[in-house]
């Protein structure tokens, strides 16, 4: 895990071709088939080195959930383990391996009209009047989250009102998919300047390589603005810009600025959440390689 733009897929890549590996997606934006370029998924010559999943494979007008990962990535992991490789689990989102290494609780059903329900209600209302809401049902949970975070109130109150009961209490009762000995972790926290920087450039290269172009082709859909694809850094800023309402250059600028406040968010993160796990700070991709064989061959 690391930071976005840090170079961890370039270091899953040589890591599966020196060990045997097939590369496993653990990002919450490359599940979505619609934003290759936008969300900087491995690129067709990368995916022929060596095996990938869980890429691109979930339509974006979807709610693809944590939980559903979590299926998904034990299965990919036992195929890939059957066959006698190692799986290579790469990508920044903390909670998907947060679930895979410390477990995930099993969740009620939900009425799908109560979604629908909830749903429509934030789109007219806005999400802080939900989460006001939520404060009043779940205090504790409410707590945590953002007033913006939209995918994640309505899922709290879909728990509370179906069941009576905080989604918060039925996530402290889990269990670890993986065992400790299963598996090893490494982070990949370069240095803060360097990656604002890689940031930018990278934002850049991706318009030059069609991103806005993705970004055309998905405002055409006219989803729902609550599906978590929607949100996908710098989709809201070049959407704006297709309608009209701003430049390409301000639509850029706002892009690169709230892809370098995720990162931000990512190394807090990492510090609070994984603060046991190897770091490699080092830039270079051979040095990073030899550095995680040392890691792997100490577990």
């Amino acid at each position: 895990m690391g930071p976005t733009a840090s170079g961890k897929s370039a270091l899953a890549l040589a890591l599966a071709e020196r060990i045997g590996g097939e590369v496993v997606n653990a990002d919450s934006m490359q599940v979505y088939r619609d934003f290759r370029v936008l969300t900087a998924r491995p690129t067709v010559e990368e995916e022929a080195s060596a095996a990938h999943h869980l890429y691109g494979h979930v339509d974006a007008a979807e709610r693809y959930s944590t939980g559903r990962w979590l299926t998904d990535a034990l299965a990919a992991i036992a195929d890939i383990r059957a066959r006698n490789k190692t799986p290579v689990l790469v990508g920044g989102t903390g909670l998907y391996f947060k679930a895979l290494t410390q477990g995930l609780a099993e969740m009620p059903s939900i009425d799908p009209e109560l979604r629908t329900a909830l749903t429509e209600r934030i789109a007219t209302m806005g999400a802080p009047a939900l989460h006001a809401e939520l404060a009043r049902l779940d205090p504790q949970t409410a707590a945590r989250l953002e007033p913006n975070d939209a995918p994640r109130i309505i899922r709290a109150l879909e728990v509370i009102e179906t069941t009576g009961e905080s989604i918060t209490s039925f996530q402290a009762n889990t269990k670890p998919a993986l065992a400790a000995n299963e598996w090893r972790g490494l982070l990949l926290t370069p240095d803060r300047d360097a990656l604002y920087a890689a940031i930018n450039a990278r934002f850049d290269k991706m318009l030059e390589q069609g991103a806005l172009e993705e970004v055309r082709a998905f405002a055409a859909r006219k989803l729902d603005p609550t599906l978590p694809a929607t949100k996908a850094h710098g989709a809201p800023a070049l959407s704006a810009h297709l309608r009209g309402e701003m430049s390409l250059q301000a639509a850029t600028e706002i892009g690169q600025r709230d892809t370098r406040r995720y990162a931000k968010r990512q190394f807090t993160w990492i510090a609070n959440q994984m603060p046991d796990w190897p770091r490699i700070s080092a830039p270079g991709l051979p040095e990073r390689v030899e550095m995680t064989l040392d890691v792997l061959s100490q577990g």
